[in-house]
């Protein structure tokens, strides 16, 4: 007993030995994770090809044919597929923002659109010198890019809106661009979107408009978006709740 008890300590210190050999500073995992492509300014001007050498999963991952309850996924709606604008079966996060029929037609995400690098030895920028600035605690995404697109319906801020748009759309005859065709004429005019392609979706169906900006609201608040110039309707002055908001994008969304 005392000799196999020997010879599995053996055979462990082995393959630790192989694991620390393997992973040396040129190859392996911690090699890959301090990459200087995971850092500013490398993430910045990385390519997709370059992210998905190592990160092909987010695109082969499929998801469950069945829940862990033992329903087959075919036969239920994921909160997404609760809108006209989604079409098809239901599939992964990053497979809907780049190679489903609507995100081809309507968005044209990069992995760093998302994804603009990270420490591995700190979670949050300014906790030492030298850590990269810019970090948000335990998040590798900004989670206000998420709410660029998938922010509450703001219909309180919106002149004769009284309520959450399944409240009041039949009001509106269901079309958003009842109103949007005088305010906020300027708008979808970044990198990872299709301007024209949403416009029309648009007005195919409202549900595409409400899909992204309340129907599929990841946070219980709106997205303060910029203040363009929109024909002779906007005011002179802006009203209290838009004091202070950008009136340009950051440049990595609109270059």
């Amino acid at each position: 007993m005392r000799q196999l008890k020997l010879i599995a300590i053996a055979a462990l210190c082995v393959l630790a030995w192989v694991s620390v050999a393997a992973d040396t500073p040129t190859s392996g995992y911690r090699s890959a994770t301090w990459d200087p492509i995971h850092f500013k300014p490398a993430i910045e001007t990385a390519t997709d090809e370059q992210c998905l050498t190592c990160h092909r999963e987010v695109l082969e991952r499929r998801p469950r044919p069945q829940t862990i309850s033992g329903e087959p996924s075919g036969e239920l709606l994921a909160w997404y597929q609760t809108l006209d604008g989604y079409q098809g079966e239901q599939d992964t996060f990053h497979r809907r923002h780049l190679v489903t029929p609507e995100a081809r037609r309507l968005m044209d995400f990069r992995c760093n659109t998302c994804h603009q690098g990270h420490d591995p030895k700190e979670e949050i920028s300014g906790s030492a010198d030298d850590t990269q600035p810019g970090i948000l605690s335990r998040r590798s995404v900004d989670p206000d890019i998420c709410l660029m697109c998938h922010g509450q319906f703001d219909w309180k801020v919106m002149a004769g809106v009284a309520g959450d748009w399944p409240e009041v759309r039949d009001q509106f005859k269901n079309d958003c661009v009842t109103c949007h065709q005088e305010y906020r004429t300027v708008r979808h005019q970044l990198n990872f979107l299709d301007a024209g392609e949403i416009e029309q979706a648009g007005k195919e169906s409202s549900d595409s408009c409400y899909g992204c900006h309340g129907g599929r609201a990841w946070y219980a608040k709106p997205y303060p978006y910029v203040r363009r110039p929109w024909l002779e309707r906007m005011p002179e002055v802006d009203p209290e709740w838009a004091r202070g908001r950008q009136t340009e994008y950051d440049e990595r969304f609109t270059r």
